[in-house]
């Protein structure tokens, strides 16, 4: 727990904290943008390091980091204007059209198969 304790960043560069003992005045992107928030271009304050989950390939846990920002000096998240709105829709829209066959779906398609999954069941009749 102290191995991450670095209020000076002699260490690590920058002020750095274990989880959960990060000083008041301070957020994470996730939580700037629960208050409404966003960090407006501001350099990063300081960090918070702890160890992930063990890989069970490697049995090493890796060095996690999240980095954390001035709370007073964030400002309002932008309001989605009507055309930010029709260039997400247009994405979504891209995602959820078969590249094979054309038919749009309510769901994203999965990357995984590059196309929808009746295509990838039957590579025949996508190709005719």
């Amino acid at each position: 727990m102290t191995r991450f304790y670095d209020p000076g960043g002699e260490e690590h560069g920058i002020p750095t904290y274990p989880k959960r003992l990060a000083p008041e005045g301070l957020a994470t992107r996730r939580q700037l943008r629960a208050r409404g928030l966003r960090p407006a271009g501001q350099d990063v304050a300081a960090q918070i390091l702890w160890h992930g989950r063990r890989d069970p390939r490697t049995r090493t846990r890796p060095v996690r980091v999240a980095y954390l920002y001035r709370v007073e000096l964030a400002r309002p998240v932008r309001p989605m204007t009507p055309g930010r709105w029709r260039a997400v829709h247009a994405m979504m829209r891209a995602r959820r059209t078969c590249p094979d066959c054309q038919a749009t779906y309510d769901f994203v398609l999965p990357t995984s198969l590059g196309c929808c999954p009746g295509c990838a069941d039957d590579p025949v009749a996508s190709a005719a």
